[in-house]
């Protein structure tokens, strides 16, 4: 989700503020540092093998001088103490079982898909608006307030709502609705299936997460009866959780992953705009009519070993950050009705500055998991002065290019993508598949993540070993991380994705306002 953009950072910035000047900067300088600073992270990450190095050369000198005569000594002094050889035995054996049981199963991303709607539900930034008048609901003032919204939102002319919201007026219903949630779902689960060929009746765990359209029977019953799956299957449906509900769904699927021994879990995230188009006149209810898209994905989890050699990824972190007991945090996105009654969903003044702080929360737990040493021992140090010595210096913001080849930002709008860019010091090239999202298919909440990585394998950007950082922000508040690791180089020639057929029309340039 996204407000229009403050003058605040998401978190403190790191890098100096420059006045204005014709003077061109130190080139050279600015090399040596870079060049410092690379030799420094591999000295240090490379530490503990320049450490051993010598030891294993005295250890291959000591060996080397071994004859025959020495080793037949230390086979009778073994043969003398078989009590000790039978009881260190044992213990490794013991031990070595201990660590096999104990250990977390991986969890294997096997194969996902977006849901890429029909061309006649495409909706440009124009037909927006003549739609928006033709509602006949919106004053002169709010519909001029939308059209500054969309001329700065990074939206393009080609992303897609469902079909009641191309009538004039709308024709909101539940009926239309369930529609738009079967399409969607179905649609993305239908592609999965052809691509990873397994059973329905195989899937074991089903998580289904949609924030703001929970009927009865459930979207995740609606799943089980069109795809006829196994009657003891787990089953969750997750409402009301926002725009991060995605990452909180495979942080679920990976904990029952843990005690389901040989199982597959599908992950289905949406969001529903049927019934959730705002037909008041409250601006800040307006904001999301302006970006929110329809769209869904289709994620196919596994901890059978065996997967591994078919598996796209491997879950490696998954870090949650909820920040519900600040009241200000708990109610900067809320459902809520407007003075006339009608309903829409809220957005705070103080979205962006809640967003900071739950993502300083969460790249705080994350940093130690993901970092290398070198980035860990600068922000330790930074924190030293600052903390115990009282040194006026900036809070150091660790480099997660080096943790990182490829970044998953939720795309919720430009304001948002923006300060993240800035402050987590990304560069154009990282930021493209969020902000080629947003242009391409819009904000479809906890699935942008997913049209977004799909993005970087069209383009044929992630290769075998690569590291995937996916985030995003939700309702509540809440920050959630997910960490993958690429166990293969992605096959274009056998790719399928709502981008494929289009991939080399992007990356677009995108004004920072777009009028039309």
């Amino acid at each position: 989700m996204d407000d229009p953009k403050p003058n605040a950072s998401l978190i403190p910035s790191s890098s100096s503020s420059f006045s204005s000047s014709h003077k061109l900067p130190d080139f050279k300088q600015s090399v040596r540092l870079k060049y410092v600073k690379l030799g420094y992270h591999y000295l240090i990450s490379h530490g503990m093998y320049l450490f051993l190095s010598p030891l294993l050369v005295l250890t291959a000198a000591q060996l080397s001088t071994f004859s025959l005569e020495d080793i037949h000594v230390m086979w009778q002094h073994l043969q003398y103490n078989l009590i000790s050889v039978i009881i260190s035995s044992t213990l490794l054996v013991f031990l070595s079982t201990l660590y096999f049981v104990t250990r977390p199963r991986p969890v294997y991303l096997v194969n996902f898909s977006c849901y890429k709607p029909q061309e006649s539900q495409k909706c440009s930034r124009p037909y927006f608006m003549e739609k928006s008048s033709l509602a006949g609901v919106f004053s002169e003032e709010n519909l001029s307030f939308q059209r500054k919204i969309l001329e700065r939102s990074g939206l393009g002319e080609s992303t897609y709502l469902p079909e009641a919201l191309h009538n004039s007026p709308p024709t909101p219903s539940m009926l239309a609705a369930r529609k738009e949630a079967e399409e969607v779902m179905y649609g993305a689960i239908d592609e999965l299936l052809a691509k990873t060929k397994i059973n329905p009746k195989d899937v074991g765990i089903l998580i289904v997460n949609c924030s703001l359209f929970n009927p009865t029977p459930s979207l995740s019953a609606m799943i089980v009866n069109h795809y006829k799956l196994r009657g003891n299957i787990d089953s969750f449906n997750l409402g009301g959780m926002g725009c991060s509900a995605g990452i909180i769904s495979i942080d679920l699927a990976k904990q029952l992953l843990q005690v389901h021994p040989n199982s597959y879990a599908l992950v289905v995230s949406t969001e529903n705009i049927t019934l959730n188009w705002y037909l008041g006149n409250d601006r800040s209810m307006l904001v999301s009519n302006c970006l929110f898209r329809m769209g869904a994905a289709a994620i196919l989890l596994s901890n059978r070993r065996s997967d591994r050699r078919r598996s796209k990824y491997q879950l490696v972190h998954s870090v949650r950050t909820h920040k519900g007991t600040d009241d200000k945090c708990f109610a900067c996105v809320t459902q809520q009705e407007d003075s006339t009654g009608k309903v829409g969903v809220a957005l705070s003044k103080e979205l962006m500055a809640v967003a900071g702080d739950a993502l300083k929360t969460n790249i705080t737990t994350l940093g130690p998991l993901v970092l290398p040493m070198s980035e860990q021992l600068i922000f330790l140090a930074t924190l030293i002065g600052k903390k115990v010595f009282k040194m006026k210096i900036k809070p150091y913001i660790p480099d997660f290019k080096l943790a990182f080849e490829h970044f998953c930002i939720h795309a919720g709008g430009r304001a948002v993508l923006d300060e993240l860019e800035k402050n987590l010091q990304l560069s154009e090239w990282h930021m493209e598949p969020s902000r080629m999202t947003l242009y391409r298919f819009g904000n479809t909440s906890s699935s942008s993540l997913w049209y977004e990585l799909a993005y970087s394998e069209a383009k044929g950007r992630v290769k075998k070993g690569d590291r995937v950082w996916q985030i995003a922000f939700g309702s509540g508040f809440k920050c959630n991380s997910a960490v993958w690791k690429a166990l293969s180089t992605v096959n274009l020639g056998k790719e399928k994705n709502p981008w494929m057929d289009e991939i080399d029309q992007f990356p677009v340039s995108i004004p920072r306002v777009s009028p039309f």
